[in-house]
């Protein structure tokens, strides 16, 4: 296994480890707050999933503007500068969160949060394809989804302990957390613009923005990009309503949220490399729509309770715990969720990056970002007013989030019949050696 590692590891340029370290520790900071956001908006304020989603929806509307911005910027300027600025900016406008006391300045703050935590993303998306070569970029972004799941372990379990103390404090950390990164980035990592990219620093910023005009024109990027703002719409109610679900329909307190999220995190530990390998040969589109397949299933299972009369019990050193039947059978939802997750993420960041000229890789990815801008700006709200209204069962959300998989499964594989000719979004054969390599690792 070290061997098979220490193999990986060689793979792969420094500056690329470099990376990956330190969006590992940003992560960190990421997950100790976000996936208990809702939770804490329901709670201080005292309000419902409803006004929760349009203040998540606020936030989500502008970052799609801070990401428009922060493409042609990227494309401009470089990647580097971008990124600092974006994390220095994220400090202090997450900070500023935790000590707003009325539900009324939310709102304005949420403009602002939104436009500065994202303008940074098109240029992290674009760093990472700058410095991996087409036929390594799944595997990448696939390695990059193990690093942050190392995060989901840390971050959600000591988040849900700390919710349970003081919210402010999970604020004050991630804006620590923020802070040191951007200095990390400035004195370790380099810029990564390709050279062929630098005649567009002559264009005029208006020149630049009109790039996006090219990007929206190209349909089957845009094809891919609705297919997948349907799946998007399901998969984040994964990090917004479904804790405030869980616990006003299950009774699951955040830590157990928490746990859920850290189930999620283990099984992309163990199993993310190994997925990616056994695909990355595969059609790019086939794979979309199976993960999709995988989504519709484990969402579903959240409308479901077979399991409800079933509880175990079990001694680890000395120490009871009891599982109730629900739990395990939401335990197993996360985990079929990831299965599909392991197949989706890194399988559509390589996508967006194989659709984008070089020249092009900041205004591409920001467009693909609205894959998760639309459904994050959306989502919650909508899921508010079937979780807010005593007239719907509250399963119904997970019931229309499966249709809307299956929708997308629909999507991808048409995307796939219409381009499975291209080199780029076709199935590529391994050589024998490699495969027999592939099967030991």
């Amino acid at each position: 296994m070290l061997i098979s590692l220490k193999k990986t590891y060689n793979e792969y340029s420094p500056k690329f480890w470099l990376v990956v370290g330190v969006f590992f520790i940003d992560r960190i900071g990421r997950t100790m707050l976000f996936p208990f956001f809702s939770l804490y908006i329901t709670w201080k304020f005292g309000v419902g999933m409803t006004q929760a989603g349009i203040v998540l929806g606020i936030f989500a509307a502008f970052g799609m503007v801070g990401n428009m911005i922060g493409g042609a910027l990227t494309d401009k300027f470089g990647r580097r500068k971008l990124i600092i600025f974006g994390l220095f900016s994220s400090a202090l406008s997450t900070l500023s969160l935790g000590l707003v006391n009325e539900l009324a300045m939310l709102y304005p703050l949420a403009v602002i949060v939104g436009l500065f935590s994202s303008i940074a993303e098109p240029a992290h998306q674009a760093m990472i394809a700058d410095i991996l070569p087409e036929e390594k970029r799944a595997e990448g972004f696939g390695m990059l989804r193990v690093v942050a799941n190392l995060s989901w372990i840390i971050g959600p379990t000591i988040g849900g302990f700390v919710a349970n103390q003081s919210y402010l404090a999970l604020f004050v950390t991630d804006a620590i957390i923020s802070s040191v990164v951007a200095i990390l980035f400035y004195f370790l990592i380099s810029e990564t613009k390709p050279k062929t990219s630098i005649e567009a620093e002559s264009a005029s910023m208006l020149q630049t923005f009109r790039g996006y005009f090219v990007v929206i024109r190209n349909v089957s990027f845009m094809a891919f990009i609705t297919a997948s703002i349907l799946m998007g719409l399901v998969y984040l109610q994964m990090y917004n309503s479904l804790s405030v679900y869980l616990r006003d329909n299950h009774s699951i307190d955040p830590q157990g949220y928490g746990f859920l999220m850290t189930t999620s995190a283990v099984t992309v530990i163990l199993l993310q490399f190994w997925t990616t390998r056994r695909i990355k040969h595969r059609a790019p589109f086939t794979m979309m729509a199976l993960g999709a397949f995988f989504y519709s299933i484990g969402f579903v299972m959240f409308g479901l309770d077979p399991l409800s009369a079933f509880s175990s019990s079990f001694l680890i050193n000395h120490w009871s715990f009891s599982l109730s039947g629900t739990y395990i059978w939401f335990m197993s939802a996360i985990v079929i969720i990831t299965i599909g997750e392991m197949i989706v993420m890194p399988v559509s960041q390589a996508l967006a990056a194989n659709f984008a000229p070089e020249e092009m890789r900041g205004r591409y990815m920001a467009i693909f970002s609205l894959a998760w801008a639309i459904p994050a700006t959306f989502g919650p709200g909508l899921a508010g007013l079937i979780l807010d209204n005593k007239s719907y069962n509250p399963n119904l959300l997970w019931y229309i989030g499966g249709v809307l998989c299956l929708i997308s499964v629909v999507g991808f594989y048409l995307l796939h019949l219409s381009l499975s000719r291209q080199k780029r979004f076709a199935a590529t054969p391994a050589a024998p050696a490699m495969q027999e390599a592939e099967l030991k690792v």
